[in-house]
């Protein structure tokens, strides 16, 4: 049977109108919601900020003229501070995840607005002291102690309290007598950041940030050019980089390097451009990558990760392979040549160790403790190895960037030392990725450990309420987040389930095997 000619379509489907209008409904919802749970999340970050002076630790003189600014006027207790994070946490992740779900809806706010206020909440965080954490405090400690001719892979900051040197009373207790387990390169940044701030903490803290954010406003600026013909994905990226609300708090606000080697790893894969399978990439692009990888490997050792995805995509060419290799050592070696071992050793200081919240502590003994590195390092390796098989196929024509982000993903997912701006190593190469339940499961380690540690501040004295509070999501919460996180990564590879179905659709099991390629951003 024909319906005439001239009678509308939607009367045969009267519902049809109403679901859509639901559906628009719908799609606005999660959209204020993003807007409203990123926004508030920003403002309590920038607030505490602000006040860092009266509930952070080590105390930071100010300088007469900032940056950075406090208010030192004002006051909030620790116990406050601690519960306002949790909540913009939790406000924050929300917002992040409706934005998301409201982006594959259709959702296309403006993209101008999601960037020009995450640039302003970047700004603001770069002028204010560090909150969240005191590990700017350890790098600025290491580069004074390399402006007064100490190697800090040999003198710990607690040198600096025998001395009584001006940045002592800034000198954090909990590392104070553990020398510096970065990279060379990050040990030169600190020393360039020592001697422009001088003797003030404040001011060496604010050039470690400055140089922090710029790393940041790189990634996010390489990936909205890359992504720049498809809408829905260059505003994932920025939900999931620039605005996010947790990755500002734990790198932007808390001064912490791990950005610099994520921008120049991101840049490193990205160097060898669009590379046809047939086809090796040009010689002045291989060294490229190579030196990038080299530089973020100089930073933070674990972005040898990074390295292994170029190898994969260079794997056809032993001559670029060997090339982007001996680039890497060239830009690497040099820093570990001038510090000696003592830079060298530093790379196994923490082999065994595992973080307050790693759910291997639900498992291991005091005595497989001496082995969790082994048993670590077996796991990562099986995950890695399946999600290469696995998961889906990517970006085509960018081959090295799934590699990297599937070994990558097994190790901050698996290795029992984590923090939750490891995952900048990740994220960098997610958003450059096809959207998945991925997403969800490299935002957990984020999530869980941020709220295991809201402050930066260990052992701190929160208050009956809190300190259950706090205790509870360190030692179950958390645990238990992360394993399902582990968990879920292998029940993808296993399933094939990377998206979830589309309604009404057919929600059967999909062959586990890597998607059709994707053309290029």
């Amino acid at each position: 049977m024909r319906f005439p000619a001239n009678l509308p379509q939607a009367a045969s489907a009267p519902g049809t109108a109403d679901g859509a209008a639901r559906a628009r409904a719908g799609v606005r919802l999660l959209t204020w919601a993003a807007a409203i749970g990123i926004g508030a999340a920003m403002l309590i970050m920038i607030a505490l900020s602000l006040l860092r002076d009266s509930w952070a630790y080590p105390p930071m003189p100010l300088p007469a003229t900032g940056p950075p600014w406090d208010l030192t006027s004002a006051h909030v207790s620790l116990g406050t501070a601690t519960v306002a994070l949790w909540i913009a946490f939790v406000a924050g992740t929300g917002g992040v995840a409706a934005g998301l779900a409201a982006i594959g809806r259709g959702a296309r706010p403006p993209v101008r607005w999601v960037i020009a206020a995450a640039a302003l909440v970047v700004t603001v965080l770069t002028v204010l002291p560090p909150a969240g954490s005191s590990d700017a405090f350890d790098y600025a400690a290491y580069g004074r102690l390399m402006v007064l001719g100490h190697s800090p892979y040999l003198i710990p900051p607690y040198h600096l309290r025998l001395i009584h040197d001006a940045l002592a009373r800034s000198v954090p207790v909990t590392w104070q007598h553990v020398p510096s387990v970065y990279g060379p390169l990050a040990t030169v940044e600190q020393f360039l950041a020592a001697k422009a701030g001088g003797i003030s903490a404040a001011r060496i803290t604010f050039w470690l940030k400055l140089w922090n954010s710029a790393a940041f406003a790189t990634v996010a600026v390489a990936a909205d050019r890359l992504l720049r013909a498809d809408p829905a994905r260059r505003l994932r990226a920025h939900l999931l980089w620039t605005a996010n609300p947790l990755l500002e708090w734990n790198i932007v606000a808390a001064g912490h390097l791990d950005v610099l080697a994520a921008a120049a790893g991101l840049l490193g894969l990205l160097a060898l451009g669009r590379q046809p399978a047939t086809a090796a990439p040009p010689w002045p692009r291989v060294l490229a990558c190579g030196a990038l990888i080299g530089v973020a490997v100089d930073i933070k050792a674990n972005y040898v990760l990074f390295g292994l995805g170029a190898a994969w995509a260079l794997r056809r060419s032993p001559a670029s392979l060997g090339a982007a290799a001996g680039a890497a050592l060239a830009a690497a070696a040099p820093g570990y040549a001038w510090f000696g071992l003592p830079a060298i050793r530093v790379l196994a200081s923490r082999r065994n160790e595992a973080s307050a919240d790693s759910f291997y502590r639900l498992f291991t003994t005091t005595a497989s403790r001496s082995h969790l590195a082994l048993i670590a390092a077996v796991l990562a390796t099986a995950v890695a190895l399946l999600a290469l098989r696995r998961m889906p196929a990517g970006i085509a024509d960018r081959p090295a960037l799934r590699p990297a982000l599937a070994v990558s993903a097994a190790w901050l997912l698996l290795w029992p030392y984590q923090y939750p701006w490891y995952a900048a190593m990740v994220i960098c190469l997610l958003i450059l990725y096809p959207p998945s339940r991925l997403d969800g499961l490299v935002l957990a380690p984020v999530v869980a450990g941020s709220i295991s540690d809201p402050l930066g501040i260990p052992g701190s004295p929160l208050g009956h309420a809190a300190g259950l509070i706090h205790d509870l999501s360190v030692h179950v919460v958390s645990p238990v987040i992360l394993l399902a996180a582990a968990a879920g990564l292998v029940a993808l590879c296993l399933t094939g389930r990377w998206n979830p179905p589309e309604p009404g659709a057919d929600a059967s099991p999909r062959p586990a095997r890597p998607g059709p390629p994707r053309t290029a951003a």
